[in-house]
């Protein structure tokens, strides 16, 4: 079977299709790579475990979003979103309250035969619930009213400040994105900037208050401000892993050390997840900005899906789930890079995962599916004959002075 023919069968853009599989390459190539540590201490210097477990991860994430390409109408998801939101509100606060056995942040939910981060769900039925408020109150001459920011904010701010609990930067990073989606669904400004403007004072706030008293998962974000911008005061007795984060691109130099090559993957614990775009350009050099090309080729794509929308709620929708994407890959790789405080944001499709993969598919099969739908509705528009007209000849003459006047 050649590529056209391969090409033929999948359903939706086939840019996106081509960046999933350049990521799908180069993960398993570097979480096969960073894992050698964790195989040794776990697995018994298994390290083939954890290549095929990301494979698998991968395989089933391709198959998720087949399902949700070829089964799943976009319009069902406006009808559901509002039950989405409620059922990931009780999974956060059961996880919160019962603190998952083994998790102490109460990040996770385990349901017996599998675990998730409930998170994971809310970013997907926020960004949803968002669109659907928007796009059914999307007038020509009219913005949105200010009734509708106060919904999307209240139920953007129940769910983030959940998640904020536990997880700041998950719940900085969905924000964002609500406030983005806003912004594109024509949200009066003043209303967008004064809610900007509050969050940076809550912030500052709770970075000096963090200093003082005991704020829980706050402490951890101050620690963290604070090492970024003064430095690890442990920095004398060894480095963090932002420190061999930023040892391995440079040691990496242009060409990089190959695959397999890297020399900080077994000094870093999270070498697989948090911080694998540093491995990635220590062992590829010039070649992982092929990683940073396709994150680009991606919003562009998301980008020209979004302008043949014929209609509001899938626009939203791509706009949504795709700038989400988009900037956790970007905050992934500022923290690799130094650039950012240290998160615990993964790179999406790249990073070692396991049900997070599975979200992450639901969310890009969401965006082929509109596709896919775009392209089905622009055959049906096509296929309809255009009919002209017929008019009597005595009236022909008078048509077409009507016409030119």
């Amino acid at each position: 079977m050649n590529m056209n023919a391969l090409f033929s069968k999948l359903k939706g853009d086939r840019g996106i299709w081509i960046v999933l599989f350049i990521l799908s390459m180069f993960s398993l190539l570097v979480v096969y790579s960073s894992t050698g540590s964790l195989a040794y201490r776990q697995m018994e210097g298994r390290t083939w475990v954890y290549l095929v477990k990301q494979l698998v991860m991968i395989l089933a994430g391709f198959g998720v979003i087949h399902l949700v390409v070829t089964y799943l109408p976009i319009k069902y998801l406006s009808v559901a979103s509002p039950l989405m939101v409620g059922v990931s509100i009780l999974f956060l606060l059961a996880a919160f309250v019962f603190k998952a056995s083994g998790e102490a942040t109460g990040r996770t939910f385990h349901l017996g035969f599998i675990t998730f981060q409930p998170a994971e769900i809310a970013k997907i039925a926020l960004v949803l619930f968002v669109s659907r408020l928007l796009a059914n109150n999307q007038d020509s001459e009219n913005p949105p009213s200010r009734n509708v920011f106060i919904s999307i904010l209240a139920v953007s701010g129940v769910i983030c400040g959940i998640i904020a609990l536990s997880n700041f930067s998950t719940a900085a990073l969905l924000f964002a994105t609500i406030m983005i989606l806003m912004f594109i669904g024509r949200i009066e400004l003043k209303l967008l900037f004064g809610t900007i403007g509050a969050g940076i004072i809550g912030v500052v706030l709770i970075y000096f208050l963090a200093s003082s008293i005991n704020l829980g998962r706050f402490n951890t974000v101050h620690g963290r401000i604070e090492r970024f911008l003064k430095g690890d005061p442990q920095s004398n007795t060894g480095l963090t892993q932002a420190d061999f984060a930023i040892l391995a691109i440079y040691s990496g130099g242009q060409a990089g050390r190959g695959p397999g090559g890297s020399e900080v993957r077994n000094h870093m614990a999270a070498a697989y997840n948090d911080f694998i775009f540093a491995i990635l350009v220590e062992e590829y050099g010039w070649i992982s900005f092929l990683v940073i090309l396709t994150y680009v080729v991606f919003a562009t794509r998301a980008g020209v899906i979004i302008r043949k929308c014929k209609r509001t709620f899938p626009a939203f929708v791509v706009a949504g789930l795709s700038t989400m994407l988009v900037l956790q890959a970007l905050i992934n790789m500022g923290v690799s890079t130094g650039l950012l405080p240290v998160t615990g944001q993964t790179l999406p499709w790249v990073s070692m995962g396991g049900t997070s993969t599975l979200f992450t598919a639901f969310s890009l099969g969401c965006i082929l599916r509109v596709s896919y739908q775009n392209s089905l509705e622009d055959s049906e528009i096509k296929s309809i004959p255009e009919k002209e007209d017929e008019i009597p000849d005595e009236d022909q003459a008078f048509a077409e002075v009507g016409t030119i006047h």
